[in-house]
């Protein structure tokens, strides 16, 4: 596709979002606050297609946040708060500034370059942290990674992924310490040193924790679905089942998709 015909589009949209605002009860209606909790959803929907690498869905949800983006500028224009040029400008200034490799005289010879002098220029414009700029309501493992990928720009890194590996086995002895004590807050804290500690790992191998959580999330929810069919088809709900019964199921259907 041509640039022409990107801009064309993006005027299209820029132009239908301009009618339905003035038209459309629905549209008039909307405010940041009521958009916020439909543009997350989008947003997860976006996820799930990148987690089943599903590029007609991604196709689709980057539409849908695109719409959003422009819904949002629609109405900072309306408040006086911005226009979606200025919006626009302001990222592309933003890219260029901090893009010394490409658009000044600043050499980067790797990502891990660019990462670093990425959190150098953002403390220049006056972020007070590397950790600064972390959503808080970030999902917990998603944080975490961001967290730990922020601090790694500063140096704050183990060198080898076995050194994360011992790490993983200190913080898996503590929490079963705590279990033995038995005291639950410790426990807790120990459980998350736990979880914390493989994202790290997860890092190591270039995984991203987040998206292998929910392909397991996906893989159980689709064998127990099937185990719940399978029982039905054997006259006898789940329920009704021991644990024994329930097992052999699940690892019928483990089996299965082994061999498919």
């Amino acid at each position: 596709m041509e640039q022409k015909d990107v801009a064309g589009a993006f005027l299209r949209l820029v132009k239908i979002m301009d009618e339905l605002r003035e038209k459309c009860p629905w549209d008039r209606k909307q405010t940041i606050q009521t958009l916020r909790t439909l543009t997350i959803e989008e947003t997860y929907e976006l996820a799930d297609a990148i987690t089943e690498s599903n590029w007609k869905g991604i196709k689709e949800e980057i539409g849908d946040i695109l719409l959003h983006i422009v819904f949002y500028a629609k109405i900072g224009t309306e408040q006086n708060q911005f226009t979606l040029e200025e919006a626009i400008h302001n990222v592309c200034d933003k890219l260029v500034a901090r893009h010394p490799h490409i658009y000044g005289d600043i050499t980067a010879k790797n990502e891990d370059d660019v990462s670093r002098n990425w959190e150098k220029l953002k403390l220049k414009e006056g972020k007070k942290s590397v950790l600064g700029g972390v959503p808080n309501a970030l999902p917990a493992v998603v944080k975490a990674t961001r967290l730990q990928e922020k601090a790694k720009q500063v140096g704050f890194e183990w060198d080898n992924r076995e050194q994360v590996w011992e790490k993983v086995e200190e913080e898996i002895a503590e929490m079963k310490e705590a279990i033995t004590i038995g005291d639950q807050e410790k426990i807790e804290d120990e459980f998350g040193d736990v979880l914390f500690s493989l994202i790290n790992y997860a890092r190591f191998l270039r995984l991203d924790a987040e998206n292998a959580l929910e392909r397991t999330n996906k893989k159980f929810i689709e064998r127990f679905t099937r185990m719940e069919s399978q029982a039905l088809t054997e006259g006898k709900p789940l329920s009704e089942m021991t644990l024994g019964e329930m097992d052999a199921i699940w690892n019928s259907i483990k089996k299965q998709n082994s061999c498919s």
